[in-house]
């Protein structure tokens, strides 16, 4: 009978937000799929586990499959964890999840803390639709290209950053998005957590003057605002109707397509044409 993977959250930060639920399937699996062994072991040291560990990252990840799928087929449970948070989220473990699901194998999850989610809770930003954009990618023209394709997105953004690509990373933002609002969280749930509310210009400037930086950023962006569309009068909708009539169109036609546009009743943009 095959084994299970089970996806397993581990902290961000602090050890303290490990769960129950997490630490008995680390001692229960068989061995553990880890993006970094040597971050791993220590939270498991830290917790008194000793599991076999198999490094999976992503310069490994098809032949790491390959391994691990067929030790589950052969029965063996493996947990797969990532070096602080939710696996599998703009991580590797995203492949083996995917390997799984086509070799018919069982995936459970054991939830766990997530940097992105953690730091939209608290970015005072509208939360009731987002979007996690992840890591812009190093290429200039490929982050051109991704900022553009999500800078009229009305959602708030979420990306992750890197200290030494931050402020380029912001100056980028700013060119493409304006100056919008941004919240910028910095080592979450650790010693120095620091939760910053300003615009993106503020921004821009306060990290121009602080040149050595470290830990990882989740950038939180206010969506782009909706386009107020012009309000339509009947006598528009109507003047509508004559032209669509002029270009050759059926008048009943003409009224039914325009009363989809505009909201109003076909029958009422039928008189008025007709007037």
């Amino acid at each position: 009978m095959p084994g299970k993977l089970f996806v397993i959250g581990t902290p961000i930060g602090n050890l303290s937000d490990m769960t129950f639920r997490a630490v008995e399937t680390l001692k229960t699996v068989d061995f553990i799929a880890a993006e970094d062994t040597r971050v791993t072991l220590k939270l498991l040291n830290h917790f008194d586990i000793k599991k076999p560990l198999f490094s999976y990252h992503e310069h490994s990840t098809k032949y790491a499959s390959e391994t691990i799928i067929e030790k589950i087929k052969s029965g063996e449970n493996c947990g797969v964890v990532t070096d602080a948070g939710m696996p599998c989220i703009s991580d590797p473990g995203e492949d083996l999840v995917k390997a799984c699901a086509e070799s018919g194998i069982e995936v459970i999850v054991i939830p766990g803390p997530s940097a992105a989610v953690s730091a939209l809770a608290i970015s005072g930003l509208s939360t009731s639709r987002f979007s996690f954009e992840g890591f812009l990618s190093v290429s200039k023209k490929q982050r051109r290209e991704h900022l553009q394709s999500v800078k009229n997105d009305t959602r708030t953004l979420i990306f992750y950053e890197a200290p030494h690509k931050l402020l380029g990373t912001l100056s980028d933002m700013l060119e493409h998005f304006g100056d919008r609002k941004i919240s910028i969280c910095h080592e979450l749930t650790k010693i120095h957590e620091e939760v910053l509310r300003m615009t993106i210009s503020q921004a821009v400037e306060y990290y121009s003057q602080k040149p050595s930086i470290k830990g990882e950023f989740v950038l939180i962006i206010e969506g782009a605002k909706p386009e107020e569309k012009p309000e339509v009068t009947i006598n528009d909708a109507a003047r509508q109707v004559k032209k669509l009539v002029a270009g050759g169109m059926r008048l009943s036609d003409a009224c039914k397509e325009i009363a989809k546009l505009t909201g109003f009743k076909k029958s009422e943009l039928y008189s008025m044409a007709q007037e």
